[in-house]
């Protein structure tokens, strides 16, 4: 201070400290926050320290206890003797112990990204974001495809963890990306990693799918999702981007599933387009698509029970009543189930999703019930013989009126729009129900092909009149009314 001011007693002044204070710190050449000692005293007594080994003891044997769980059992152990207030002061001991004596905590290693060295793929729900297709809620999820040096990514819409989508979804990505990058990761889904063993690291269908491809597989260590962490970030990031396009389109509802899709595609190639650069570095590196895909789909040989049906997957099918007895090649794809039989496709029908649910359609043994209306009353899958709320309707109305014959008759209904077309049938019954005509006359199978017919007779011939134009107007265009030429 004196080297800037006059005296010591101006300086001290200007400082705004007295000047035996100012004379101390200039004997002494430590800064003022140099001389402050640490505190290694307690200010006030600790409540824990007589049950702190109980609670370390604790730790060590399960390291995933919280304090507050800790404190709770404290408090039932020592009744009266911890209040409510304390636990902030265990947790703050409990922090500092885990920091300074406590075991070593989990490093995680960044890596290094290498050019079209390593794709990751897993499964995503989009529940959350509340897509409505087709006026209904549409519950579903996503194969989601991303490599790990561009972070380019795709997507495929399917509806679970089966390996027909795992197997389409990366297909889909790779023909899309045209090419191919030399390891393939996963977690640890049951469709891809044989978790059951150990003498075998993948299941045979997900080892042939990587052979074609000449992909190198890869698998997460279990519970390890860290280790599929870009796959897991884009996960986030895409919901996000689905979210915010969601709101700038000011809807989440659309009419078709094919919309829908184009909605998901065009936002992958938007997010894609930022990424090109580094694409265009990870292209150089990819290996060359092989001439061909990989069917995805998996063929089962079930044989047609006397009910006409077959089960897939613990599933059940109808199919026509003239296979009753035969065997048949069910090919199992994501979305579908097609059935083959002397080399023909002869049915296919959307791919039921879980166990222990059932489709039959009522087209397939319509002729039989119609021969044995009595096994309608009690047939095991009878709700799915009604295809529209319409003809449950029907059959409700008809029960009211003639209990007696009303399986019979509903099942005359049936085969009307089994032969007719289910949509001219519906819309029909729509007609007789608003209008009240639900007696036995009027709601049988006579009655409703004649009204069908009625509808579909041809519309009278409408009468077009012509005016009659005044050749007087083209006169005046062409001069006035002088005389044309001819």
């Amino acid at each position: 201070m004196s080297k800037t001011e006059e005296t010591q007693e101006l300086a001290a002044a200007k400082a705004g400290m007295d000047e035996k204070t100012a004379r101390k710190y200039l004997r002494d050449t430590r800064l003022p926050r140099e001389r402050k000692l640490d505190r290694s005293w307690r200010t006030r007594a600790d409540r824990f320290e007589r049950v702190w080994e109980e609670v370390r003891q604790q730790v060590d044997a399960n390291p995933g206890l919280e304090a507050k769980t800790l404190f709770e059992a404290l408090q039932r152990t020592y009744p009266g003797e911890f209040a409510d207030g304390q636990l902030r002061t265990l947790q703050r001991r409990l922090k500092n112990w885990r920091a300074t004596e406590g075991p070593g905590r989990e490093v995680f290693f960044a890596q290094k990204h290498v050019p079209g060295r390593l794709c990751q793929s897993d499964f995503t729900h989009m529940d959350g974001l509340g897509i409505i297709v087709d006026g209904q809620s549409f519950p579903h999820m996503l194969y989601h495809f991303v490599l790990t040096y561009s972070n380019w990514e795709a997507v495929t819409l399917c509806y679970s963890e089966s390996f027909e989508s795992l197997s389409d979804g990366l297909q889909n990505a790779l023909w899309e990306l045209g090419g191919v990058p030399a390891e393939h990761q996963t977690d640890r889904m049951s469709t891809a990693v044989n978790n059951a063993s150990d003498e075998k690291e993948f299941t045979a269908r997900y080892e042939a799918l990587l052979r074609h491809y000449r992909l190198e597989g890869r698998k997460i260590q279990a519970g390890k999702a860290n280790e599929n962490g870009d796959v897991e970030q884009r996960h986030h990031r895409w919901k996000r981007a689905v979210e915010q396009a969601l709101l700038l389109r000011g809807n989440r509802s659309f009419p078709t599933l094919a919309e829908y899709k184009e909605f998901l595609g065009s936002l992958a190639t938007q997010l894609n387009a930022g990424r090109r650069e580094r694409l265009a570095v990870e292209m150089q590196y990819l290996r060359k698509l092989p001439e061909r895909r990989l069917e995805s789909a998996k063929r089962v040989q079930v044989k047609v029970d006397s009910g006409s049906l077959i089960y897939v997957d613990r599933n059940t099918y109808s199919v026509h009543s003239r296979l009753i007895g035969e065997e048949v090649e069910a090919r199992v794809h994501a979305e579908t189930v097609a059935v083959w039989y002397a080399g023909r496709k002869v049915e296919e029908m959307p791919r039921l999703r879980g166990r222990g649910k059932h489709r039959v359609d009522y087209r397939h043994i319509i002729g039989w019930l119609v021969r044995k209306p009595g096994a309608f009353e009690n047939y095991r899958y009878r709700e799915e013989l009604f295809p529209t709320s319409r003809f449950r309707m029907a059959w409700d109305a008809l029960r009211e009126v003639a209990p007696l014959r009303a399986n019979k008759l509903y099942l005359g209904l049936l085969e009307v729009a089994a032969q007719e077309g289910e949509a001219r049938v519906d819309d029909a019954l729509q007609r007789l129900l608003e209008q009240g005509e639900l007696g036995e006359g009027k709601l049988n199978a006579k009655a409703l092909r004649a009204l069908l017919n009625e509808q579909a007779g041809t519309p009278a011939v409408t009468d077009v009149a012509v005016a009659e134009v005044s050749l007087a107007s083209f006169d005046e265009l062409l001069g006035g009314g002088a005389e044309v030429r001819s």
